[in-house]
């Protein structure tokens, strides 16, 4: 692990080597400080902050770990006011980042690192994914028969129409949650017809929905839930390893990909610790760190360990990997006529009780 750090800290010390980026370090370290919105646990995200301090000294991180709505309304409503507010914004909820990043809330920064990331995964200069992480389906091993498991999203809609599995399926809030809403609106996508099906599955199950992974892994280790739905898979693989109860399955047909979109608030008090943060996530080094430590995913296919997209590109296989782009396109559903007719129609069919 040593070594693997020695070598990333070597590259972006090699990207960031000019009289140019030393500015940038100086006048990080004369702001001294660093203040980060992000849906990313505080507990995996210590790893990152404790690294980046111990690369950069002297830069103190403030931390707020809040779920992906809250990051979005804090942030406006505070922009809004005039008041402090983040230099970083880091979150799951692509559509929601996106929708700041566009409509000119984001800092036009091209990172040293740019060279290294996937076409998908940077937008404009100003919108930057940082991790690989899965959609999955997770559920009790304990009360589930493995034959029982579905593979494919098709199959899960067949399997939770059991009377069974009636109040013991689980899903995110999609009203509540920003990363629950895009899950399923591009679930829409690749499902098109088939979609329905699922909804009117949802409905017949009465699902119990959720605002957070945690809680949703929580009750189908427990027995109060038998399966879940769109769960976060970069914490349910880690949990599982941990905890017998659970099963992880990346559907067969096509597994979506989400990568928690980062940037600088244009009107960042403490700008240059942004880009030196953003910079650090995106290198060698934070990524190698994510992918132990932090287990998010790396993203960058140079990078080894426990988490990266590489090894999971070769589990699930390339043609059935669908990552979600940091673009614009993913905003399709987020109009106000377009967000409620989706979720008047969620509500008319998997939300029925």
């Amino acid at each position: 692990m040593l070594s693997l750090l020695m070598l990333g800290a070597a590259l972006q010390a090699q990207a960031a080597n000019s009289p140019e980026y030393d500015k940038i370090i100086d006048a990080a370290k004369k702001e001294g400080r660093l203040i980060v919105y992000s849906t990313t646990d505080s507990k995996a995200a210590a790893p990152l902050i404790k690294d980046f301090s111990a690369l950069y000294p002297g830069i103190k991180v403030e931390y707020n770990d809040m779920n992906s709505t809250e990051v979005y309304s804090r942030f406006i409503s505070e922009v809004a006011a005039g008041g402090a507010t983040a230099d970083v914004m880091w979150s799951s909820a692509m559509d929601l980042q996106m929708r700041l990043a566009s409509d000119g809330y984001a800092l036009q920064y091209k990172s040293v690192e740019m060279p290294n990331m996937p076409a998908w995964a940077t937008w404009n200069d100003m919108a930057y994914g940082t991790t690989f992480e899965p959609a999955a389906i997770v559920y009790n091993k304990r009360l589930l028969d493995a034959k029982e498991v579905p593979q494919t999203h098709v199959e899960f809609a067949k399997l939770i129409q059991q009377p069974k599995f009636k109040d013991k399926v689980t899903t995110y809030d999609i009203e509540k949650s920003g990363v629950g809403f895009m899950f399923m609106t591009q679930d829409a996508r690749e499902l098109a017809s088939k979609f329905p099906e699922l909804e009117n599955a949802f409905g017949t199950a009465k699902v119990r929905v959720q605002s957070s992974t945690g809680t949703m892994m929580e009750r189908i280790s427990s027995g109060e839930n038998l399966i879940g739905y769109n769960v976060l898979g970069s914490y349910a693989l880690v949990r599982a390893k941990t905890d017998p109860s659970l099963g992880v399955v990346l559907p067969k047909d096509y597994t979506l990909i989400l990568s928690r979109v980062l940037f600088i608030n244009k009107g960042a008090k403490n700008v240059n610790a942004a880009k030196l943060w953003l910079d650090y996530l995106l290198s060698h080094r934070g990524q190698t760190v994510i992918a132990n430590e932090a287990r998010l995913f790396a993203i960058r296919a140079d990078v080894t360990g426990e988490t990266t997209s590489a090894d999971l590109i070769k589990q699930i296989g390339k043609d059935n990997v669908k990552p979600v782009p940091v673009h614009p396109i993913v905003l399709q559903f987020l109009g106000p006529q377009k967000r409620m007719a989706f979720l008047k129609q969620w509500k008319e069919t998997a939300g029925k009780n």
